[in-house]
């Protein structure tokens, strides 16, 4: 029987040769792309605010809209890609994100701009599973750690000069050029992807998609987001906030309902049958629920209460994007060496203590006594648990599900900061606060919430992981960043004719 010909070859990609780093800088560009989008517009809120007339609950929709739709759809973008073919739909989703960013781009009011955000949500869906999948899926084992590697410290740089970027345009040719800047960057994603990514695809998937499953996980996230951002102006005791809870518990209660009895679920419940799986993940939610609205919070406070300039405001935080870029690769490896559940419970400790430091931010802020420590100490954390939560996370997944792995992890953390971004500045009181006085106060309380949250995470790692990580080794050769699932056949035992079968 031939191969199956969209799988690759057993030794895959090479990355040091010339379609390696094609296929390596098809990648990095893509996951830039969105990662510098979401710095900017971060950087740029408080101008959009000003330029539309708008309050900060408007200005959630903006941040919120694009998260519901990423979450609600990336684990149908990673089921797609598992299915029709990884390359293909990564490719689709750069261009949609790129179209997308052009509507974000022409927006005449705010209306336009968070639907034109929610469309750009839907192309990150469909291109962020791919992004690590293709790496995972198409290099060599011996390339595969380095290449992911690179991914990560790459990325970094884009993290690095988001900031930069981001306070640039917005002081200079104005907040609608931090979303242009992403249709050239979308357009060497797409080149480089054609010219050097192989196609790959679970052999094994089923070709019918469970589209009432991503319906409902849509419907689920849709309805919760809507109650908890309109729970501070409404109430939460106002009806359509508690009818728009009930049909989310509903929908999540069938989803969970049918991913246990559908034949082809779209996410299999074998993925949480792992208990490293499940427990990542698990503090993930808590993980990115505090660092999607951190981010958000500084930059807010710096502009709004102590009148920093968008630039001043964005670069306030470099010192953390430049200890991940330069330090992310040396916690991976320790975390190979070692295991994940030091790292995963220090971390989130480091990080939260680093929050505190900076819920000191006040009108009359001083950057090196003020943001500068909290700073370093945030970074540290971030550097302690990022690389080693992403590479437990897919040396978990079995190898034939890696987009579906990396889409369930990627919704989960989407979701959390999407649910942290409509809660917490209502609880905090900054979504109603006026005056620096005000905004200053309710941006302290939700700075100690969202270290509250993320310093939570180091237990639940300590009691959930092991010591150090096993698995029964099996005559597979193997290359991951932890001990995990057999990514390879061993040619020698199981030749590549008889693999594809």
């Amino acid at each position: 029987m031939s191969r199956v010909p969209t799988e690759l070859s057993v030794d895959g990609l090479a990355l040091h040769s010339a379609k390696g780093r094609v296929a390596l800088v098809a990648t990095v560009a893509a996951s830039a792309m969105a990662s510098l989008d979401a710095t900017v517009v971060n950087v740029a809120l408080p101008r959009i605010g000003r330029e539309f007339g708008v309050a900060v609950s408007a200005l959630q929709w903006v941040l919120t809209g694009y998260l519901l739709a990423l979450s609600s759809l990336i684990l149908l973008g990673g089921a797609l890609g598992d299915r029709y073919g990884r390359r293909t739909i990564f490719v689709i989703g750069t261009v949609w994100f790129a179209v997308a960013s052009l509507g974000c781009a022409v927006a005449p009011n705010i209306e336009v701009l968070i639907a034109a955000r929610i469309l750009q949500g839907i192309g990150g869906a469909l291109l962020t599973p791919g992004s690590l999948a293709i790496l995972q899926a198409s290099f060599r084992e011996s390339d595969r750690a380095a290449a992911v590697g690179a991914w990560s410290g790459l990325g970094g740089v884009a993290g690095a000069l988001g900031p930069f970027v981001g306070g640039i345009l917005v002081d200079g040719p104005g907040w609608r050029w931090a979303f242009l800047i992403n249709l050239p960057v979308a357009a060497l994603a797409v080149v480089c992807a054609r010219s050097a990514v192989p196609e790959t695809r679970d052999p094994n998937a089923q070709r019918r998609l469970d589209i009432g499953g991503a319906a409902l996980a849509a419907l689920a996230l849709a309805a919760s987001t809507w109650a908890l951002t309109e729970a501070g102006p409404r109430g939460w005791t106002d009806a359509t906030v508690l009818g728009a809870a009930a049909i989310a518990f509903m929908a999540i209660a069938a989803f969970v309902a049918r991913m246990l009895r559908a034949e082809n679920p779209l996410v299999p419940p074998a993925l949480f049958r792992n208990r490293t799986f499940t427990v990542v993940n698990l503090a993930t939610v808590l993980l990115y629920g505090a660092i999607g609205v951190s981010f958000f919070l500084v930059a807010y406070e710096l502009q709004v209460a102590t009148g920093w300039s968008a630039l001043q405001a964005g670069v306030a935080l470099l010192p953390t994007t430049l200890l991940m870029f330069s330090l992310s690769a040396a916690s991976g490896a320790l975390g190979q060496r070692i295991g994940p559940r030091f790292q995963l419970t220090v971390g989130p400790l480091v990080a939260g203590a680093g929050l505190v430091l900076l819920a000191r931010i006040g009108p009359d802020a001083s950057w090196l006594t003020q943001v500068l420590p909290g700073s370093l100490v945030f970074g540290l954390g971030l550097v302690s648990f990022v690389a080693p939560l992403t590479a437990t996370v897919m040396a978990a997944a079995d190898p034939d599900h890696v987009s579906v792995a990396s889409g369930v992890n990627n919704a989960i953390a989407r979701a959390a900061g999407l649910a942290s971004l409509a809660v917490i500045p209502v609880v905090s009181g900054l979504s109603s606060a006026n005056g620096p006085v005000q905004v200053t106060h309710s941006f302290r309380v939700a700075l100690v919430i969202a270290a509250c949250t993320a310093v939570s995470a180091g237990p639940l790692a300590f009691i959930g992981l092991g010591p150090r990580l096993h698995t029964v080794r099996s005559a597979r050769r193997m290359h991951c960043a932890v001990d995990g699932t057999p990514l390879q056949p061993d040619p020698a035992r199981c030749p590549v004719d008889a693999a594809a079968r």
